[in-house]
């Protein structure tokens, strides 16, 4: 259909609708739904297509169970500006009622679309702020007298999809995502909200106040953005407010006469590689011309910016997990702010975005003393803070205004070479890295982990297009670290997180977070605080392909694996050192063949201790280590989870911890999980016990409960149990004791059997062997909330958050054990 059929439908001098023309297809794919209630209510469906949006009436709205079929009759396509309109289609006309927007963003087809729309089973993605994942338009068989042409929408089983009891998103979110209104706010205006009148004022919505300090201007274009200095503590005065550093894409939007552009750093127009979405929300604010500061970030697990996630993202094209925080405004309306007061701009800033659409957000901040703020965002392994002069005017380039203050050692480095993959013939196994001094590019060392193998692949194939026999750095490398090296035109900047500067000059335990194509090879020095460089660790084994990928999503190497093993031996060897271990093995890594071994196996390292249970029957030698070397040689054979026995090697009969696992069943709430584990806290500390808490890298919560080794196995897991059993008893719509699953929907299993004799939990600390490099983390009672899940911190994440802490919230635990029932208050 072309717009000839929608135009004979109106009488554009009536309605506020868009005339409208046929387009260019851009390849945005646009998607869109919006809410109409005209003589009944009903949801259009418009998918961009050939320049015009193909559109379908959902008589009852989409079904987000699958398999559940909704009505969707064909109707005539509309013009690419009806993306936009919102507004009230006067009665008389055609589709006389109310519109909202309802649902926006993108999609894309599975398999070929024009075939799919030709032969009327199109399947295709939602990338909406509201709808996702996979969806299927089917027409029907067209039945005689029928006027219409009707086909069925139905949702595919994924993520994305819910279940019979779950809430109808119908009901659940009714606003507008253009403006946050609901239908009877937008009934009685007039003459509407519409791409044909342009922006009016939204009854509520509230607009600035011109600062005092503004000046009128012109639009001034491209601002060179304001850059933070690298400190290594944040300013504590009262003149400074901190925001969050984020992790991702520093652009600069500028909205013109309703249309925005996204400029990088540099100044490159990136408007394109980001989808509609943030485009359409920031044209969507209450202001005619803006020029906003801001971050574009992906949020991973815990809400936390993470960049690896973004360029992911922007490789595989997807952009449904975009979020744009602003941060400061530059210009509005006709006037200059940069005049301004810092504290003034966020405060008009945020006015402007009170209302906006979910995938723009205000970046608020903190007027705290700044090094708390810094050591609190450095425990959530966030990646630091940036101090500002709340009264300073903005400032092009880098200043004093502006201090960042970073939890681990991180900025960009030139690639000079790479060292190929030792495992696969065409990923890339190292990166050598430099920086620009006076013109010369300085070696700063390797890294190896943090690409993931799909990253890895696809850095050796542009790599090798850059290939070259001289090296680009200034001095002769030495022989080990020109060993196998492969030289490059220094064209590429990856972004790279270290552990510290080593006194040579060199990083250490460096983790790749993506490629800056942002930012120039030749802009890229060394940033630097006085910071020391710590003794460099001792080589304690000798690892086998160091570049082996053990986790392939998150890019953790076997070297990696190693790396922060070290990192966190010293608060995780007491409670794995000289204890039984069950382990999972995985020697090529998360998604290859993984096994459970309790026993020791030919060939291990020689690091590894052979120990005896006198109660196993096969009289094989169970597994132990006595420290690092020991736990490096799991490293080396493949041990991606430790699991320890809840007693020594020297009093094996005797437990000298209670575990107790708290396992959420599907539809658990997390802050139901930790209601549970401070239930058990309060529990044990009637019976005259003290606990402690950690994640478990997995679903649930760890609380464990030390003991001096007295009581024998049979009466530590009959204690167990009757804690386990008590919670039961009490609320049972909330906890189960036994391990049955058709019981535990909705309700947390309260696993006590980790407590008998050769059963065994996770260790702290320790890795598990699941998609994305989760580790089970002891934490403060405190630190409970819902902004650390189960799986929040990783190996990538962790050793930030033990570099920040003043005490390890675990550091107590064996001094306040007592013997099982020593200080009881009551009875159990």
């Amino acid at each position: 259909m072309a717009l000839t059929t929608y135009r004979k439908k109106r009488d554009f001098k009536s309605t506020p609708e868009p005339r409208g023309k046929t387009g260019k297809s851009a390849g945005s794919n646009s998607y869109l739904i919006q809410k109409h209630a005209a003589r009944r209510l009903h949801y259009d469906l418009r998918l961009e297509m050939d320049g015009v949006l193909k559109s379908w009436a959902v008589t009852k709205g989409p079904s987000l169970i699958p398999g559940e079929k909704r009505l969707a009759v064909h109707v005539e396509d509309h013009p690419l500006e009806y993306g936009e309109f919102e507004g009230t289609i006067p009665k008389g006309e055609y589709g006389g009622g109310t519109v909202i927007l309802w649902d926006r963003g993108s999609w894309s087809p599975i398999g070929d679309a024009r075939k799919g729309y030709a032969k009327g089973h199109l399947d295709f993605e939602i990338h909406g702020e509201k709808l996702g994942g996979r969806w299927h338009l089917v027409r029907m068989a067209h039945k005689p007298r029928e006027k219409k042409e009707n086909w069925l929408l139905i949702k595919g089983d994924d993520e994305f999809a819910r279940t019979e009891g779950d809430p109808d998103i119908l009901e659940e979110r009714p606003e507008s995502v253009k403006t946050g209104r609901l239908v009877d706010e937008v009934e009685s205006e007039a003459p509407g909200w519409s791409s044909k009148t342009g922006k009016i004022d939204v009854p509520g919505a509230a607009k600035p106040q011109m600062p005092k300090q503004a000046k009128k201007a012109g639009y001034p274009g491209f601002i060179e953005p304001a850059l933070a200095t690298l400190k290594s503590t944040s300013p504590t005065a009262k003149k400074w407010l901190h925001e969050i550093k984020f992790d991702g894409y520093r652009l600069q939007g500028h909205v013109r006469a309703g249309k925005t552009k996204l400029f990088t750093r540099s100044g490159l127009d990136w408007t394109d590689k980001f989808g509609p979405a943030i485009s359409t929300a920031l044209s969507s604010l209450p202001l005619k011309d803006a020029i906003i500061d801001a971050e574009l970030v992906v949020e991973g697990v815990g809400g936390a910016s993470d960049f690896s996630a973004l360029q992911a993202d922007l490789g595989a094209g997807r952009t449904d997990r975009l979020v744009l925080y602003v941060f400061d405004l530059l210009y509005l309306d006709g006037y200059d702010l940069r005049p301004v007061p810092l504290i003034e701009r966020k405060a008009a800033l945020q006015t402007l975005t009170q209302d906006a659409a979910s995938i723009v957000r205000y970046s608020e901040h903190f007027e705290e003393n700044g090094e708390i703020v810094l050591r609190h965002a450095c425990r959530m392994s966030l990646e630091g803070v940036v101090s500002k002069d709340r009264n300073a005017p903005y400032r092009s380039g880098r200043g004093k205004d502006w201090i960042k203050s970073t939890c681990s050692q991180r900025q960009e480095f030139v690639i000079g070479g790479f060292v190929p993959s030792s495992v696969s013939s065409k990923a890339i196994g190292s990166l050598a890295l430099g920086y620009y001094d006076g013109g010369k590019l300085i070696y700063a060392g390797r890294v190896g982990t943090g690409f993931s193998q799909k990253v890895a692949e696809e850095l050796y194939q542009k790599l090798l297009k850059l290939q070259q026999k001289e090296s680009p750095f200034a001095h002769k490398l030495a022989a080990e670290e020109a060993r196998q090296a492969k030289f490059v035109r220094p064209e590429l900047v990856a972004e790279v997180e270290f552990r510290v500067w080593t006194a040579d000059g060199i990083v250490r335990h460096a983790s790749f977070r993506g490629l800056r194509e942002d930012k120039k090879p030749e802009e890229v020095v060394r940033e630097s605080t006085a910071q020391a460089p710590p003794e460099k660790a001792p080589n304690l084994i000798r690892l086998t392909h160091p570049d082996r990928l053990y986790w392939k999503d998150a890019g953790v190497t076997k070297q990696g694996l190693a790396d922060y093993y070290s990192e966190v031996w010293r608060h995780m060897g007491p409670f794995i050192v000289n204890r039984p271990l069950a382990l999972v093995r995985c020697p090529d890594g998360v998604g290859g063949q993984c096994f459970f071994q309790k026993h020791a196996w030919r060939g291990q390292s020689k690091e590894l201790l052979r120990a005896y249970d006198p109660k196993d029957e096969g009289d094989e030698p169970i597994i132990a280590i006595d420290g690092l070397p020991g736990l490096l040689g799991l490293v080396q054979g493949g041990v991606l989870e430790i699991h320890p026995w809840g007693s020594v090697l020297d009093d094996l009969e005797k437990p000298d911890l209670i575990n107790m696992d708290l396992d959420p069943g599907p539809d658990v709430e997390w802050g139901e999980v930790i209601q549970a584990a401070l239930e058990v806290r309060q529990r044990f500390l009637d019976l005259g016990l003290e606990s402690f808490v950690k994640t478990t890298g997995g679903k649930g919560l760890h609380v464990v409960a030390p003991l001096q080794p007295r009581a024998e196995w049979d009466d530590v897991k009959r204690f167990a149990k009757s804690v386990a059993d008590a919670m039961a008893s009490d609320s049972p719509d909330r906890f189960v004791a036994t391990v049955t699953k058709s019981k535990r929907k909705g309700k947390i299993l309260v696993d006590y059997l980790r407590n008998g004799r050769g059963a065994t939990a996770v260790a702290p600390y320790s890795t598990r062997a699941r998609p994305g490099a989760a580790v089970s983390m002891p934490l403060d009672w405190n630190e409970l909330s819902a902004a650390i899940g189960p799986e929040y911190f990783t190996v990538q994440n962790a050793p930030t958050r033990l570099a920040a802490l003043r005490i390890d919230p675990w550091e107590d635990f064996w001094k306040v054990a007592v013997p099982l029932g020593g200080r009881r208050k009551r009875a159990a």
